[in-house]
């Protein structure tokens, strides 16, 4: 009889069950959506690297962080789902367990900040999803304490494991993959975090049109001069006047000689 914790499963074993576990569940009808890496790179666009850059910076994850990249590395990660303020996953270990992680809503106080913040430096949500920003958005958006993403106190998980740590293995494994998957779709950390970005688009545009002063009157061209340059009738110009007729007494006036 084994007591304590069960025996090691190496690499190569761990991807072969993922494999039968993965396909066992489309089998029964299930929709997974695993996590998948090129090479050992988790992130590599602004939005994922950002989200593991945010990760690495608590002291509180430091010691079950580099399991869990080991783990999302090997595709462990089989199933994970990004839903508003929450995560579901299922995380193959000595066994295949569930992962949950909730994500508290960004407060209103400070998105309404970081919308100000950022007001007139975004020019469209290509621009925004792609992560093209500047330097000083990008660093507002990351920002400690007040930027998008979560800080340990405003994240809670839980996994079916038997590990007693607050952090175990598959929850890191889990937090990783999200940086993975905001690779392929950035919308999901808007959408975790219950704030929709098309607020940051609408907020630049309001102050962008409240910045810009009309043009001068005198720098306006008439309607009607408009219509005289192409040769076309603007609707809306004011009639041109109609030219001065000639007196008789004008007609019939001769030079002296």
């Amino acid at each position: 009889m084994y007591f304590g914790w069960k025996p090691y499963v190496g690499v190569a074993e761990r991807r072969k069950k993922a494999r039968r576990e993965a396909e066992k569940a489309r089998r029964k009808g299930e929709s997974l959506s695993p996590v998948t890496l090129a090479g050992r790179t988790i992130a590599s666009t602004f939005w994922g690297e950002a989200w593991c850059r945010n990760l690495e910076r608590y002291s509180d994850y430091s010691n079950r962080l580099p399991r869990g990249r080991s783990y999302v590395r090997n595709g462990a990660v089989i199933d994970l789902k990004i839903g508003a303020g929450a995560i579901v996953a299922r995380v193959l270990g000595s066994s295949l367990y569930t992962t949950t992680v909730t994500v508290a809503a960004l407060p209103k106080a400070r998105w309404r900040a970081i919308a100000s913040d950022c007001a007139g430096s975004i020019d469209s949500l290509v621009e925004l999803m792609q992560g093209r920003l500047s330097k000083g958005v990008m660093e507002r958006i990351c920002r400690e304490g007040t930027g998008l993403f979560p800080a340990p106190k405003e994240i809670t998980f839980a996994c079916t494991c038997p590990d007693w740590a607050d952090m175990c293995k598959h929850v890191a494994a889990v937090l990783y993959g999200v940086g993975a998957r905001l690779d392929r779709s950035p919308e999901l950390l808007f959408t975790l975090r219950k704030v929709e970005a098309a607020e940051l688009l609408a907020r630049a545009g309001e102050d962008l049109t409240l910045a810009k002063k009309a043009p001068a009157a005198k720098r306006l061209l008439d309607r009607a001069k408009i219509g005289e340059v192409f040769g076309i009738e603007m609707a809306g110009a004011a009639a041109p006047p109609a030219p001065e007729k000639k007196t008789a007494r004008k007609a019939a006036r001769r030079p002296r000689r």
